[in-house]
């Protein structure tokens, strides 16, 4: 069934290759697995974006053609190695954080101060609970019911401002939504 041009595909090059399903798939050759046949084309975007791939990995022994449209000759260079130890820091960071936010939201049964709380935790790392109300920089409070004016701190400063217009948008986004559901029921 299949056409094989090739035993081994070099990175870089340019296939294309026709399915059993009669689709064609043209792409950069990510990686080459002989043995099991497996072919990795990084191809351009479906969405149309073009700082976005798509990644196809295509079973050499469904496909009734193979062409190889351009050949690098030249060795690519190795694949950097992962830092292992940014990725356990990174994991260990969001493990810890996640903990952080269940903790903070068993501490409010409110459902609207909680999704404020997380729409803040979005762009604000420095959040927490005390009591029945919001502290964010340990500067500005917000209190039940958690709207606009419920928004209190230090009128001058950046933190409440920032602050303050975070809560606006949550509340607007939070309107446009339930408007929204309204109109598709």
């Amino acid at each position: 069934m299949s056409t094989v041009v090739s035993d081994c595909f070099t990175i870089g090059s340019i296939v294309a290759t026709r399915t059993c399903y009669n689709e064609e798939i043209e792409g950069e050759v990510l990686a080459f697995d002989p043995q099991t046949k497996m072919l990795i084309l990084k191809c351009p975007s479906s969405s149309g974006n073009p700082k976005r791939h798509d990644v196809n990995i295509v079973n050499l022994s469904l496909v009734s053609d193979v062409q190889i449209k351009k050949e690098v000759t030249t060795v690519p260079e190795p694949p950097q190695s992962l830092n292992l130890h940014r990725l356990n820091t990174r994991v260990r960071n969001s493990i810890e954080n996640k903990k952080r936010l269940v903790t903070a939201l068993a501490a409010c049964l409110d459902p609207e101060g909680q999704k404020l709380f997380l729409a803040i935790t979005r762009v604000i790392d420095d959040v927490t609970w005390v009591g029945q109300n919001i502290r964010v920089y340990n500067e500005v409070t917000i209190t039940p019911p958690y709207k606009v004016e419920n928004v209190i701190g230090d009128l001058d400063s950046k933190p409440y401002n920032y602050i303050k217009k975070v809560v606006e948008k949550h509340w607007r986004d939070q309107r446009e939504s339930s408007a929204n559901s309204s109109q598709h029921q």
